[in-house]
């Protein structure tokens, strides 16, 4: 058994192996006031160290104690209260009294559920959203470590691209999805022709409370990246990118040709007729129709050889004719 010099220390030793709410927020001076008068029944002996392994067990290893306390940024002063409430009575109560291990059992047992019932009902958070930016508000409190547990997030978001046509207008909404607190300063920065997420390479555009940034119209030189950064005080709470690309008004018409054409056409090369107008047929004739042709070409200037060469015949025979008849006459 500790004597009380050494009380103190057993204590200290009884509750580094872990940490729950009930070391956050109770004294040792009254944990050691609480176990004075703790007696063993079955050996009627005062044991204050059994005390402090029965509190261990109670609370500082109690899956339901540690999550009851995992409440919002600030209830961690309510949770003291809870937990204050059910054990300072009883501290006041046992002070320089024997009460039996059973007592303790009971009573504190009856503290926890108590606490447990209590502290349930405190706000949580929503949590840590994800992917990035510091979010104060999203953190919760742990009873391992007495301390909150803040979203551990890098303040660099992903870079955003985005595609704009030159002379067009373009807006950019420095949006996160986590709360914010009210004394914001907003910085957009600019860093020309280049898709970087390196701060030293960004010049200064605007300052101020305006989270929108606008081009009324795009230009060439407006390609490049875009940053948003926001802060609280002196503080950088979240880093947005916005990569934007200008396509030059040119290409963008011979493109828009392009696909036009492109999609006018069909299989083989043929158009797409207009809408509700006659079925084109194919430009170029089939194989076999173009054999049926050339055949039937062929056939009609063998005829039409034939019939001229008929037609010439007769004409060469009654010349001939002709001439007999007049050299017989002596002509």
């Amino acid at each position: 058994m500790c004597t009380s010099a050494l009380w103190l220390l057993c204590v200290s030793l009884l509750f580094s192996t872990s940490l729950s709410c009930y070391q956050c927020f109770v004294d040792v001076e009254d944990s050691l006031r609480l176990c004075w008068g703790h007696i063993l029944t079955e050996h009627n002996i005062r044991n204050v160290d059994a005390c402090f392994r029965k509190l261990d067990r109670i609370f500082n290893n109690n899956e339901k104690v540690i999550e009851a306390g995992r409440v919002g940024k600030g209830y961690d002063k309510q949770l003291k209260e809870l937990l204050d409430a059910e054990i300072l009575p009883m501290v006041e109560e046992f002070d320089k009294r024997l009460n039996d291990d059973t007592v303790y059992e009971e009573r504190l047992q009856t503290a926890a559920d108590n606490f447990i019932a209590a502290a349930s009902k405190l706000p949580r958070v929503s949590g840590c959203l994800p992917p990035c930016g510091f979010q104060s508000a999203g953190a919760e409190y742990n009873c391992i470590t007495c301390q909150y547990d803040s979203c551990e997030f890098p303040l660099d978001c992903p870079v955003k691209e985005i595609k704009v046509m030159e002379n067009s207008r373009r807006q950019m909404w420095c949006n996160v999805p986590f709360h914010l607190p009210d004394d914001i300063e907003v910085i957009w920065r600019f860093a020309e022709e280049v898709k970087t997420q390196e701060v030293d390479q960004f010049k200064e555009v605007t300052a101020g409370v305006d989270r929108l940034y606008s081009i009324p119209s795009a230009r060439l030189q407006h390609h490049g990246t875009y940053l948003c950064e926001i802060y609280s005080g002196q503080r950088s709470i979240v880093r947005l990118y916005y990569y934007l690309t200008v396509t030059p008004q040119v290409v963008v018409g011979h493109t828009e040709l392009q696909e036009i054409f492109d999609l006018s056409l069909l299989p083989g090369g043929r158009l797409l007729p207009a809408p509700g107008g006659p079925t084109l047929f194919p430009l170029l004739p089939s194989p076999l129709l173009l054999t049926a042709c050339l055949t039937a070409l062929l056939l009609l200037l063998f005829l039409s050889l034939g019939v001229l060469y008929w037609s010439l015949v007769p004409e060469e025979t009654s010349l001939s004719k002709q001439a007999d008849g007049n050299e017989d006459l002596g002509l």
